[in-house]
């Protein structure tokens, strides 16, 4: 599997900072495609091309060098699904001079079979972030990403406004992305020697 390819049974409302059709839009899907470990490539050109190769419309795309077969991790909590794939040779902390980049990623998407808002969408980032921080921490890595961290927010358009970590869904949030990203990270860890 050199690629995932997630298909919605509905359009939902997305919020990332994917490298495809990233920032707000209407998704009818999301992929994760695998590329080069010294990838340096056109990431708009390649995407388009991998979307129309896979007859896909309205996707979200995240690219990455992790062997995606190998480490793509999915977790459930309460109705959230979290779908990681986590790569980190180039680990970073938040204010610090970065090192030199590495195509390996850390790639956080959650579907939210909820109705939000973009505010609560946004909080979510924010838990994500929060628990992605925490479970680097508690295996021991000195970091706080990567210095090209993907998260995508999938959800359906609806009034329920935080999704910070006091909420019901913030806690099934963090409970989700702490068992992918933690499984993910020990896959890549097993495969990368």
């Amino acid at each position: 599997m050199r690629h995932f390819i997630k298909h919605f049974k509905s359009q939902m409302m997305a919020l990332s900072n994917a490298p495809h059709n990233g920032g707000v839009s209407e998704a009818n899907g999301f992929f994760f495609m695998q590329v080069h470990k010294n990838y340096n490539g056109d990431y708009k050109r390649d995407c388009i091309e991998f979307e129309i190769a896979n007859g896909l419309k309205n996707f979200v795309g995240f690219m990455t060098a992790a062997d995606i077969e190998k480490v793509l991790s999915i977790a459930k909590s309460g109705n959230i699904k979290a779908y990681i794939t986590a790569g980190i040779t180039n680990p970073a902390i938040a204010g610090n001079e970065p090192p030199r980049f590495s195509s390996r990623t850390i790639n956080i998407v959650l579907v939210i079979e909820e109705g939000l808002t973009l505010g609560a969408m946004t909080n979510a980032v924010m838990t994500v972030t929060e628990a992605k921080t925490y479970t680097l921490l508690n295996l021991g890595y000195n970091a706080t990403g990567t210095t090209s961290d993907g998260i995508g927010i999938f959800a359906f358009k609806g009034d329920l406004e935080w999704a910070g970590t006091g909420t019901e869904l913030g806690i099934n949030i963090g409970k989700a992305v702490r068992k992918a990203l933690g499984e993910s990270l020990k896959k890549w860890e097993r495969f990368s020697k």
